[in-house]
């Protein structure tokens, strides 16, 4: 299997940014909207300062805001156990001739189990489960076919998250947790 992108994997991947904030102008001002934005557009978690200002600067609850910061920390573990838990339940994944073969295609996959925490991460600290863009979405799906990219592993991988995510909160704190979990999850397993 070639590691050589092709044309149409080159131009669907800009394409393919999941997260829109898009409906949160109804709930949240602007300037707050701003803060999610820049992080997206940089591809990382929100720092510190960025929850800082969230905690201070809105009327958002303050555990979604803990919960989304506490996850960022831990995103590194938390992907290693997803990691973990796809190659117990697909061993040969890796391995020649296995769908995430060769390394440089396990990493892409690996680094997609982080921008989903990524993404969650965002959806709880501004208490929005509707955080997905459906163009991006659909674009994500169409560079997925055209990488071949096995999406019942990704899956796995992505419940896998919620898994090892939610099990550093109470039982209490997962009920409030799962829903945006579940908001990329029912997503993703629309995919074809």
């Amino acid at each position: 299997m070639t590691t050589q992108l092709t044309e149409r994997a080159k131009q669907l991947i800009p394409k393919a940014r999941i997260v829109s904030f898009k409906g949160w102008e109804e709930v949240l001002p602007t300037e707050i909207i701003q803060f999610f934005q820049v992080a997206d557009d940089e591809g990382r978690y929100l720092t510190q300062k960025d929850l800082n200002f969230l905690k201070s600067g809105s009327q958002l609850p303050i555990f979604s805001i803990d919960a989304a910061s506490f996850l960022g920390e831990y995103a590194a573990e938390i992907v290693d156990e997803a990691r973990e838990k796809v190659l117990a339940t697909y061993p040969n994944i890796t391995a020649e001739g296995g769908d995430l073969y060769p390394r440089v295609r396990a990493e892409a996959c690996w680094r997609d189990f982080w921008h989903f925490l990524r993404c969650i991460t965002y959806g709880m600290a501004g208490n929005n489960t509707n955080f997905t863009s459906q163009e991006g979405l659909y674009n994500m799906n169409l560079l997925y076919q055209e990488l071949l990219v096995p999406l019942s592993a990704m899956v796995c991988g992505l419940e896998a998250i919620k898994t090892a995510s939610l099990k550093r909160f109470s039982p209490e704190q997962q009920a409030e947790l799962v829903p945006y979990f579940d908001h990329l999850l029912i997503k993703l397993k629309e995919f074809s």
